[in-house]
């Protein structure tokens, strides 16, 4: 007959709290790092409000912003500039529901410098300039647009396709690279999406940056704390029954 050691009630108990320390000091850190979250979303709410009610700023400005510390995010920059409409680029979106595309048409400034400008979105039918009427706006245009760092394709977003003029976000050095010699490299290296201003023919519909931004942390930080106390709850009772089991065995 084999005889099968029990796991002396001590070693138990050692295993046990053990494993309770360490599932909390994970459902704690996940907490914490909701709260660190919670503070940074609370500064980005704050600057995004700044930001989008100040004065204009100059696009030399904004160069300068972003030469010093790379932030631009949601300044207002007026340009003055010419648009070239034959190379605009697409980027894929949806709004409301509908899939469409974002017109991004590089502004060139008086100065040499060229923008790519976030226009607004039309739907999949009004994609090519043809079907939108009068939206392309000839001449030299004032404007003003809200900033926005540059985002690079990732895991999570397929590379866009030059030859088919289809971008999935904004890149905007792989856009400025899709574009001829001369212009490619007088790119600066944000873009604007501009605010709502009246289009001849009403596309592409401008003004459709999101600035509500949701900030739930403190609810999920909550919720990692919760659990984290329950589980010393659950801990401590356990212990104790089986404190008492071994007392009456």
């Amino acid at each position: 007959m084999t005889v099968i050691a029990a796991t002396p009630p001590r070693s138990r108990q050692v295993t046990l709290w053990v494993s309770v320390a360490l599932a909390f000091a994970v459902l704690v850190g996940l907490g914490t790092w909701q709260m660190q979250r919670r503070a940074w979303k609370l500064g980005l709410i704050e600057r995004i409000e700044v930001r989008t009610h100040d004065e204009p700023i100059s696009l030399t400005s904004a160069k300068e912003h972003w030469k010093r510390d790379g932030d631009v995010e949601y300044y207002r920059v007026v340009l003055v500039g010419r648009f070239r409409h034959d190379e605009e680029r697409h980027l894929y979106t949806v709004e409301e529901g509908k899939p469409g595309w974002r017109i991004l048409t590089p502004l060139e400034t008086s100065g040499g410098d060229v923008v790519l400008v976030d226009r607004g979105y039309v739907p999949e039918e009004l994609k090519d300039p043809a079907a939108r009427g009068q939206g392309q706006i000839p001449g030299t245009v004032e404007l003003v647009g809200l900033a926005r760092a540059p985002v690079a394709p990732g895991w999570f977003v397929p590379a866009g396709d030059a030859a088919r003029n289809q971008w999935f976000a904004r890149d905007v050095a792989g856009m400025a690279a899709s574009l001829p010699a001369d212009v490619a490299g007088r790119v600066v290296p944000f873009m604007l999406e501009a605010e709502a201003e009246p289009v001849p023919g009403g596309w592409p519909r401008g003004g459709m940056t999101r600035l509500a931004i949701p900030n739930r942390h403190l609810e999920y930080a909550l919720t990692w704390y919760g659990l984290a106390l329950t589980l010393l709850i659950v801990a401590f009772f356990l212990a104790r029954s089986r404190a008492r089991e071994a007392t009456q065995g």
